[in-house]
């Protein structure tokens, strides 16, 4: 991974509804970029996006005059790992590609954020120098997904099958900051967070196994 000029990259994941969005909206009020994993398959599945036609091809029905069925979609892989594997297959090297534009085009930073939701379950970690894990009870969380459009507790449980518990994340995070105890909180760490990794008091990173002992803020 391209990484002159000293930028370094910190990973940013979590869990469904665990408050992913408002750390990465933290550390943009913050003037540190951040590159959204989630935001980069909307635009591919966006009308007569990229990633459109192998979808279309690959899931017959779900595609309509260049427009994604998402809810088509969504009912193919959900519950199946084998479709969803397939779904991950097109759109993951696309998002590789935004993410490596991405650090291109900020290789002048010292830091940057990669927002990844299964950044530990697709190893993502690895193309990072530090993570950072957002958390919250399971309550909040259950509370934030079911208030979704189009969100049931079935999806939700379905969703969650195919993610890494959080207290694993939590044990594999260099950063813990929970997010269900106001913004500002959020804001605090966040900051505190930046200023530890832009002056260059960076964790080394361990084996995905180990536990995470440097610098849990806000924990």
């Amino acid at each position: 991974m391209h990484t002159r000029h000293r930028m370094r990259i910190l990973g940013l994941t979590g869990s469904i509804g665990m408050g992913k969005s408002v750390a990465a909206n933290t550390f943009r009020r913050l003037g540190i970029p951040v590159h959204d994993a989630d935001a980069a398959v909307h635009r591919l599945t966006a009308p007569n996006g990229r990633a459109i036609p192998a979808i279309a091809k690959a899931f017959p029905g779900t595609v309509k005059d260049g427009v994604l069925d998402r809810k088509a979609l969504g009912s193919k892989v959900f519950a199946d790992k084998r479709e969803l594997g397939r779904l991950e297959r097109i759109l993951h090297p696309m998002v590789r590609d935004a993410q490596r534009q991405f650090l291109a085009a900020n290789s002048r930073k010292r830091l940057v954020v990669l927002d990844i939701p299964l950044l530990f379950e697709k190893r993502n970690e690895r193309r990072c120098h530090a993570v950072m894990v957002v958390t919250t009870s399971r309550a909040i969380q259950r509370q934030r997904v079911l208030r979704r459009p189009g969100m049931t507790p079935q999806k939700f449980a379905d969703i969650l099958k195919n993610q890494m518990p959080d207290a694993e994340k939590r044990r594999r995070a260099d950063f813990v900051v929970p997010t269900g105890i106001g913004f500002r909180s959020t804001l605090r760490a966040a900051l505190r967070i930046a200023k530890h990794l832009s002056h260059g008091r960076w964790p080394r990173r361990r084996h995905a196994g180990n536990r995470a002992r440097h610098g849990n803020h806000g924990t």
